[in-house]
Parts: structure tokens; sequence; C-alpha cells
């Protein structure tokens, strides 16, 4: 899984993606600080299952465990800011746009205060949500143009066709057959306008690229304002509200030890010797942030792309159902991401494909209970695959 973090330059993209990951990129107050993307691994937060089966502990290895949270790797990815006309190479658009198209998902970061207009310039009162409706019509302009440059090969051909050419912006078949039956379109015989065009551009993406708000600035003046307002035009988002600067803030911290904080977290315990303008801008941070929010946000809105947004699920494959441990004696060590809506053999494939060609049958390991190859899984399970390969 690949969360792409976007938006226009200086509203705090990088500090998010910083904050997330841990990981030092460029940070400045003009635009077009990020120019080649940043690759990183942020953490999707879930309930390690260790204290709900009475263990004392697990022996997490592809992922971590922090006091009963698992924290799953998964990839991030920051690009250039986007600015108006983007889609036709304005600013660094093209790479922007080339860029996301390994995405999974998209977080889109905007400046709750409004101090950055439409270019990431500092201004006083900009709207900032302008930019939720803008950054669909790029993306979906941009769809339009690779259509159409490719409209030789797919204008009177099949839904195939169309797929092949979609197919490096992880539009699949099913999602691009879907989009065409909402809009109404025949996929027998491709023969639409320029509108139907930008029309099931739109549809494809809302499947293939769903988009979250991360609302952030949200302990600068006028923010809580916009956010409101946010909430109420666009009250089928997914907006959060959020301070990456905060984030980022309590993750050094704790990396060095005058914290102890687990991301995503209410609240952060002092474990170190702080000077006074440490202290003081930490308990800003607990007083006007995470008890105001219940969290800075940054782990929120990654776990909503992940959990809502992809609609997500997190299950721990085992050998032993008994001790809930692989053939080595490990407690739980790997958390899987699944589709919501995954079967008992699809955690079988993404295991090995021999154990899906060979799968005999699943285990609840918390039951006991088997499980046929299309049994639906659910969040936190433990799971045994038997398999005859």
């Amino acid at each position: 899984m690949l969360i792409g973090v976007v938006g226009k330059p200086n509203v705090g993209k990088s500090t998010f993606f910083s904050a997330a990951t841990l990981v030092d990129v460029p940070i400045a107050a003009y635009p077009f600080t990020t120019i080649e993307p940043n690759k990183g691994a942020t953490y999707v937060r879930a309930q390690c299952p260790h204290p709900s089966l009475g263990l004392q502990k697990c022996d997490a290895r592809n992922s971590k465990c922090e006091n009963g949270v698992r924290l799953i790797p998964t990839g991030l990815l920051d690009v250039a800011g986007l600015v108006p006309d983007a889609h036709l190479g304005k600013g660094l658009g093209n790479q922007f746009l080339g860029d996301l198209a390994a995405a999974d998902c998209l977080i889109q970061v905007v400046d709750a205060s409004g101090k950055t207009d439409a270019e990431g310039r500092q201004t006083d009162s900009y709207y900032p949500g302008n930019e939720i409706s803008f950054l669909e019509n790029e993306l979906a302009w941009w769809v339009e143009g690779i259509i159409k440059r490719g409209w030789g090969n797919v204008r009177g051909g099949t839904l195939i066709e169309l797929s092949e050419l979609l197919s490096g912006l992880k539009i699949t078949r099913a999602q691009a057959a879907a989009a065409a039956a909402a809009c109404g379109l025949s996929t027998e015989r491709i023969a639409w306008s320029d509108e139907d065009i930008l029309r099931f551009s739109r549809e494809a993406l809302k499947a293939s690229k769903p988009i979250l708000i991360a609302a952030n600035k949200m302990d600068v003046p006028g923010a809580a304002e916009n956010l409101s307002r946010m909430k109420t035009e666009y009250p089928d988002r997914i907006l959060v509200p959020c301070s990456a600067e905060a984030e980022l803030t309590l993750r050094r911290a704790n990396e060095k030890g005058l914290i102890k904080y687990v991301p995503g977290d209410a609240d952060f315990a002092f474990t170190g010797e702080l000077n006074e303008k440490q202290k003081a801008a930490l308990e800003f941070i607990r007083s006007h942030i995470m008890e105001k929010y219940g969290s800075t946000g940054v782990q929120a809105a990654v776990n909503a792309a992940a959990f809502d947004l992809l609609k997500l699920i997190a299950v721990y494959p085992v050998e032993d159902e008994h001790k809930f441990s692989d053939h080595f004696g490990k407690v739980l060590p790997d958390a899987r991401l699944l589709r919501r809506g995954s079967t008992a053999v699809d955690l079988a494939a993404s295991i090995h494909t021999d154990l899906a060609k060979g799968f005999l049958y699943a285990l609840n390991a918390r039951t006991k209970m088997r499980m046929g190859k299309d049994h639906v899984l659910e969040q936190n399970d433990v799971v045994k695959v038997v398999s005859a390969r």
C-alpha cells in the first residue's frame, strides 16, 4: 500500500511526511521546497491481539508493538506542491501528477489557518476549502488528458483497451467498468464525448485514488472556523484536524528519550530532563492540540486512509493455533493488511502463492473453528492456514 501526501506548496506537506516517517526532508516557508518525491515508511496503528489473548507479550517481526498497539508499516510518498493548471504542466505539475500514479489513496494536506494562497504564497485570509475541489479537478483533467492522448487506441474499442491505457494509474478493469456504469456509458464500443471522458475520469478516481483531507496548522488562529466551514460544505469527506509540526516535535522528543509517546496517543509522559522552553512547548501541544482534538491528527489521518478510504483490516497469521506462534515459537510475529472482504484463501495468497494453491482450510485461532476458503476475515483475526503445500 502506498499513500500519497498531496497539496499546494507551503501547507505543511513535507512536515506531515517527516512527522509520519521521521525521514528528514527539506522544509521551508516557500513554494516548491519539495522537487523530487520523498519516500518513506509510516505506520498504520492497530490493536495487537496479545492482550486480549491473555499473553504477556508478542514477538512482532514485520511491525512494532508498543504497549499493545501494533504499528504496521506502509509506504508514504511526498510529492511536489500542486498549483492551478498543473495538468497543463504549470509549476511542477507533470512531475507531480506522474509521481502520484503509483499511489493507492491520497492525503491532501490543506493549510486550515488560511495563511497561504492558491499558489502557496503567504496571505491572511485564503479559504482552504477551495483546495478540495481544485485538487479533484486537476486530477480529473490529468486522467482525461491521458485518455485523449491514447484515444486512437481506445475509441471504438472496448473496456480491455481502456483498462490497459489506465493500468499505469492503478485503475483496474473492475474500477473502470464501475465508473463507466455510474456515468451510464457503454464500454462495448467506446465512442464517448469530451464531457463523457471527464465524467468517467472523475468516477474512476473516486475508486482508484480516494482522498482524505488533513486540515493542518490547527493551532493557528482561524483554523477552527475554516475546519467547521469545510465540514459543512463537504459532509461526505473525511476531514482530520491535525498539527504536523506538533507531531514531529513529539516524535523527535520521544526518539531522544525526553518523553514516552506512541504515535496516535492522546497524551504523552515526561521521562527525561527538559529545560523550561522544551517543557513549555510540549505543554502547549498537550493543551492546545491533543486535549482539544484527541491527538495531533497525523496518525489519525494515516489510519483513516488505511481503514476508511482503502477499507483495510489487520489480520495476524500463525502456525500454532494454541500458542499463537510461528514454527519458531515467535508469538504473533506478523501483521498483514488486507482489503475488507478478503477471505481465508486471500490471506494464504498474501503469505505465499503455494499456500493458496494447496489451501485445505483455515482455523480461527481464538475460537479454534474451521474456516473454508471463502470465509470472510474480520479486523484483528488470528488465523492458521492449513495447506497441502
